[in-house]
């Protein structure tokens, strides 16, 4: 029995540990049978590194999301490896220390538009560098953290989540007449390099723990991955603009 990805061309983004919910993504993509490839920054050695953890060989391709130079290349050295492209998975984040950890109202511009430019607007970016190799279609997917709620510590990369997932509406509005779908998974929190670097993590992980209706595991980004495979099989032809909450329901309780 062939895998939901069978066939399918898919590049993935943000694979840092093995703990990484990109990592996830990628080594079951390649069990449901899709051909991968890899971007990575800073440090492509470390995604190599880990890379070699998956099924299958990968060649890893370094991407500065923030680099116009780097982007108007990418297609070119993806096609290197692969021809086309059925699929991205934007797993990119990042804000300056002084964005977050409780200094929300004294972070300046320079600060808030790096989250803003790195988080959000690269979704954009990225897909557009991608899209001469996505002629026949295709499912982009991202990863947010719930932006409907002002999460302690969390400050400035909240507004930039909440970016993400309108720039993913317009997305799906614009990119729809070319058969490429724009989805997010909302996934709970786990004990990823990138939460890592989030003060305070602890405390708001413990909201799990008390209000998630379905038992949450800090240590597992399998669900959340699961979740990415589907929005970019066939199984979701019609789904676009979509949010699809892999937290375990703690996003539909309210105290």
């Amino acid at each position: 029995m062939s895998g939901i990805l069978e066939g399918k061309r898919i590049l993935i983004t943000g694979v840092l540990m093995e703990s990484s919910i990109a990592f996830h993504a990628a080594k079951l993509a390649q069990e449901q049978g899709a051909e991968i490839i890899l971007t990575a920054f800073p440090r492509p050695s470390l995604t190599e590194r880990i890379a070699k953890k998956l099924p299958k060989p990968v060649k890893v391709l370094e991407l500065d999301v923030s680099s116009e130079e780097q982007l108007a290349g990418i297609a070119d050295k993806v096609r290197e490896h692969l021809p086309t492209l059925d699929g991205i998975v934007h797993s990119i984040g990042f804000a300056p220390q002084d964005a977050l950890g409780g200094n929300f109202l004294n972070t300046p511009w320079e600060s808030v538009a790096t989250a803003m430019q790195v988080s959000a607007f690269s979704l954009k970016s990225l897909t557009m560098a991608l899209l001469p190799l996505m002629q026949d279609g295709g499912s982009v997917v991202g990863l947010t953290f719930d932006a409907q709620f002002a999460w302690p510590k969390y400050d400035w990369m909240g507004p930039a989540k909440a970016a993400l997932e309108a720039t993913s509406r317009y997305m799906a509005r614009d990119l729809g007449e070319r058969n490429i779908r724009v989805n997010l998974v909302s996934a709970g929190p786990i004990g990823s390099m990138a939460a890592k670097s989030i003060p305070g993590f602890g405390d708001l992980a413990a909201t799990w723990d008390s209000r998630s209706p379905l038992k949450w595991d800090l240590s597992d980004p399998e669900p959340a991955g699961r979740g990415i495979v589907a929005l970019l099989s066939d199984w979701f032809p019609k789904t676009t603009g979509e949010i699809v909450h892999v937290d375990g329901g703690l996003h539909a309780i309210g105290a």
